[in-house]
């Protein structure tokens, strides 16, 4: 009979332990009492019209003439969903082409390339940042979690982010 208690108890402490993880469902406040939760999402490579004569001539024919890969999307997203989360969606649905690797190392993704357009093609510190509100995280996209009205933009830098004056020397 003390055996039975015993795994009972177990049985409960070890069911009461497994909710206790990392969870990604924080609530997240809606601002606006619209009943939903938004955000935008744009992609921009505005920094290789300036600098189409450093690119082959393939890429630099992928650069739009606008610098503009996505226009401003407004986007439903649920409550604890990740930049990358709304990022993936989006490009997905509007047929963009992307890809990233896992970066596991940063518990994180990193984003290659979008539109055909990867880190490296404009030169050894050319690549994609993302921004939310205006500032830098300098966070994994996968790791930043979105609050209603976020604005998000995801930026080709051709000088390690100092030409979108991110400056994380600070």
């Amino acid at each position: 009979m003390k055996r039975i208690v015993k795994v009972i108890v177990l049985v409960l402490v070890l069911s009461m332990l497994v909710g206790c993880g990392k969870s990604n469902t924080a609530q997240v406040a809606d601002t606006n009492g619209d009943g939903k939760l938004t955000c935008t999402l744009e992609v921009r490579c505005d920094m290789l019209l300036e600098k189409l004569d450093q690119m082959t001539r393939e890429k630099a024919a992928l650069v739009p003439e606008n610098g503009v890969l996505l226009e401003t999307a407004q986007v439903e997203f649920d409550s604890g969903d990740s930049v990358f989360d709304v990022f993936r969606k989006v490009l997905r649905e509007e047929k963009i082409h992307f890809e990233y690797v896992d970066a596991s190392a940063y518990d994180s993704v990193y984003i290659e390339g979008i539109g055909n357009l990867y880190e490296y093609d404009c030169g050894p510190q050319s690549g994609w940042m993302y921004s939310v509100n205006g500032v830098y995280p300098g966070l994994g996209c996968s790791t930043y979690t979105l609050a209603d009205g976020d604005v998000i933009v995801f930026n080709y830098t051709c000088d390690l982010g100092a030409d979108l004056g991110a400056d994380y020397e600070k």
